[in-house]
């Protein structure tokens, strides 16, 4: 189900079907380094995240990670989307993308449509979390007009991260 559309893409449901991009893009050095390692290495685990990850997300909150594809090519290239954390206080946007359609500001474009359509579902704000280390990431976020609210920790044991945060009107 298309969610959002922008000059050059598509917004889209997550579905059972995009089972191989997410074992390709949860397997990326990048994702394991920056995001963390989920354990989804074969389709089942892919379907399994999608089916208790994304695909509970829409069914509880009517949002949560899309899959991006180019309007002139068929195929994800990237998720972005919102995630409702427990440890947050407010939705959190998430994006990633293979990187071979990094650096041509697809990040930057799904990002920006993501955060009109948060407005449009009424969040009055929005979190991102990032890893400190991940520089293109705190700038993609700035140029977002997202601002540096905190360090926190996701769980006791597990590394801090940056949260930053935008008001939507």
């Amino acid at each position: 189900m298309n969610v959002l559309s922008t000059e050059r893409l598509v917004l889209r449901h997550l579905d059972e079907s995009d089972a191989s991009f997410i074992v390709e893009l949860m397997n990326d050095p990048d994702w394991l380094r920056f995001i963390g390692d989920r354990g989804v290495r074969t389709l089942d685990d892919a379907r399994g995240y999608i089916a208790t990850g994304p695909g509970a997300m829409y069914a509880r909150y009517g949002f949560g990670l899309y899959a991006v594809e180019r309007r002139d090519e068929p195929g994800p290239i990237g998720i972005c989307g919102l995630v409702r954390r427990d440890w947050l206080e407010d939705a959190d946007l998430g994006f990633a993308f293979l990187p071979r359609f990094r650096r041509a500001g697809y990040a930057r474009e799904a990002a920006a449509a993501t955060l009109e359509h948060a407005a449009a579902l009424g969040r009055k704000r929005v979190l991102a979390i990032v890893s400190p280390e991940n520089e293109v990431s705190v700038r993609l976020l700035t140029t977002l007009g997202m601002t540096f609210q905190r360090m926190d920790r996701p769980a006791p044991d597990a590394a801090e991260v940056c949260v930053y945060g935008r008001e939507l009107s």
